[in-house]
């Protein structure tokens, strides 16, 4: 087959079969350089949508984590409200249990004052 594609050159000068070789050698090395590129098209077209995934999923990431901030925030308010009542309800109780020692107290010297008064 490759006969009749060199067929057409028969009678050229030998200048022109050199230009034509060349051509030809050109056209070969612009071909290959066409396929190098195109493979580097693909290759970066491939690298970027790995890339833009990988934004796309620390986007989401992202979103999750302030999702999840946001809620523990409003765990973490609603726990130091919590602690706030717990301790105004403890102060509360403290208070009464200093007045109810204060009357026990007050209690148990009027119970030893009615003693000494029943001694004499």
């Amino acid at each position: 087959m490759s006969w009749a594609v060199e067929e057409w050159k028969e009678g050229l000068s030998p200048r022109v079969l050199q230009k034509i070789h060349e051509l030809e050698s050109q056209a070969d090395r612009l071909k290959k350089e066409h396929q190098q590129r195109q493979f580097q098209l693909e290759s970066l077209e491939a690298a970027l949508q790995k890339q833009k995934q990988k934004v796309e999923n620390e986007k989401n990431e992202a979103a999750t984590l302030k999702r999840e901030n946001q809620s523990l925030m409003e765990i973490c308010d609603s726990l130091e409200k919590a602690k706030q009542k717990i301790s105004h309800d403890l102060q509360v109780k403290e208070s009464q249990v200093k007045i109810q020692s204060g009357q026990l107290n007050s209690s148990k010297r009027d119970i030893e004052r009615l003693e000494e008064e029943l001694k004499r």
